[in-house]
């Protein structure tokens, strides 16, 4: 294929994402031959023979003396094609939907929960017990828009021990966190915007703004937090939203310093960034880390949260903390996509986490997780296998394989076996963590995995 040919389709295949992931909509009109020759370094007559081959496929259409527009069909939004090119079995969605659908047999050491055992059962059975005695409207009727005051009470109190100032009023429960962070992205971003991403991060921040079709921006995280330096260059993108943890950071296990917090706020306040602060990690800490949203006073700061690491994945309830007139618009935006939410979920959740029986079912799973940690840390380093920091808390350990060892390889090798690890690409939007992984140390005491990690490493050695 000639040099030309290949300009060609270049510029197809950019025309074609930008509709795929539905950056450019239905009648949006493309940009001009000659501005998109000199986005793209190519020749006029190249983008020219471009756009006519997409107008003849019916992808775009051409209005004399007007331009080029995207027709008004657009094909069905494929999460996994507008993800970074990955083998399938270790790309973000493909984990997620092996860790959820695998039966006992299959060892987990790279999701992102506790085992069900360790989880607060017995709070909740005493729970259910309580609500199933409730009044018929308790257990019928839909959840107010901000949901029941009494649980906004208890995250008001829950807030101010770590600084955050937050009125019941300025609290609204949501059905999960992942459902937080979607209603956030309805209310902030229009295709096209940019957000800012820790990398690595969460997997499935990723895939979640991906289907708000926005352009997503990593900023390196080192052991203090972001890469202060690396997220001031990145604000010239003007990003409206950055995403991120505080508090046991996920994948790394990090913990934000004060200084970097002061930092970051500093630079978010000058951009005019909203940031959003994920807690869910936050009942795994020994001692509270600095939060965003206590030093901003929750001015650019949405602080969100829920309970499925530590009570249940099964009750989906979780909470977000903004400035009043936010709140406001976010009703709205609740209403428009789950109308009244779960009221059933909200009290079940609030009788669990208010009996006497959390704070010490908590206590020990705390210990488990430290020893469970060390355990696992030996275990590894017996295999060459080396924590990038070791956490104060929680349960993940972002580990370097390795020399010579990719996380992919190793990952598909161990799935053959079931064994299914989290691969660090999977948490990089550079692409730039192929010789990391992440390991839940309470998923990780099954001796098995360690043969198996034992075996595949040699494999790949001997390859």
């Amino acid at each position: 294929m000639n040099t030309q040919q290949t300009r060609i389709e270049m510029v197809m295949a950019h025309i074609r994402e930008q509709v795929d992931t539905r950056i450019y909509l239905p009648g949006t009109r493309l940009p001009s031959v000659r501005s998109q020759a000199k986005a793209m370094q190519f020749s006029v007559s190249t983008v020219v023979e471009a756009y006519e081959r997409l107008a003849a496929e019916g992808i775009i259409i051409a209005r004399p003396g007007s331009g080029f527009y995207v027709n008004g069909l657009v094909t069905a939004l494929n999460l996994a094609q507008m993800a970074p090119s990955l083998d399938r079995e270790i790309d973000p969605l493909w984990i997620s939907r092996q860790s959820l659908v695998a039966d006992e047999a299959v060892l987990k050491p790279g999701c992102g929960w506790l085992p069900a055992t360790w989880l607060y059962h017995d709070g909740m059975r005493r729970a259910l017990r309580y609500m199933a005695r409730a009044h018929t409207e308790a257990l019928t009727e839909y959840a107010t828009p901000l949901g029941n005051l009494e649980f906004r009470h208890f995250l008001s109190h829950r807030l101010a021990k770590k600084g955050i100032n937050a009125s019941p009023t300025q609290i609204m429960l949501t059905d999960s966190g992942t459902h937080a962070i979607d209603l956030i992205g309805r209310f902030v971003l229009q295709p096209g915007d940019y957000v800012l991403v820790d990398d690595p991060c969460y997997f499935n921040f990723h895939a979640l703004l991906k289907a708000h079709r926005v352009h997503v921006v990593g900023v390196p995280y080192t052991p203090d937090g972001p890469d202060v330096r690396a997220f001031e260059q990145a604000l010239q993108h003007r990003p409206k939203l950055y995403i991120t943890n505080s508090a046991i950071h996920n994948p790394t296990g990090a913990v934000l310093t004060p200084t970097t917090a002061h930092r970051i706020l500093k630079l978010a306040d000058a951009a005019q960034l909203i940031v959003v602060e994920d807690d869910i990690f936050a009942d795994f800490e020994y001692q509270a880390a600095p939060r965003l949203a206590a030093f901003d006073g929750l001015s650019q700061v949405i602080h969100i949260g829920s309970f499925a690491k530590t009570v249940s994945a099964s009750l989906r309830c979780g909470y977000i903390a903004a400035r009043p007139e936010w709140i406001d618009s976010l009703i709205d935006l609740k209403i428009a996509t789950s109308f009244g939410g779960s009221s059933l979920a909200a009290d079940v959740l609030l009788a669990t986490l208010t009996n006497s029986g959390y704070r010490k079912h908590m206590e020990s799973v705390r210990l488990r997780l430290a020893q469970a940690m060390m355990q696992t840390i030996h275990n590894l380093d017996a295999l060459g296998i080396k924590p990038w920091i070791v956490p104060q808390a929680g349960m993940f350990l972002w580990c370097c394989l390795p020399f010579g060892i990719t996380a992919t390889d190793l990952s598909q090798r161990c799935l053959k076996q079931g064994v299914i690890l989290a691969p660090g690409n999977a948490f990089s939007l550079s692409l730039g963590a192929g010789q990391f992984m992440r390991f839940n140390v309470a998923q990780s005491l099954d001796p098995k995995i360690f043969m198996v990690l034992k075996q595949a490493l040699q494999d790949l050695r001997n390859k």
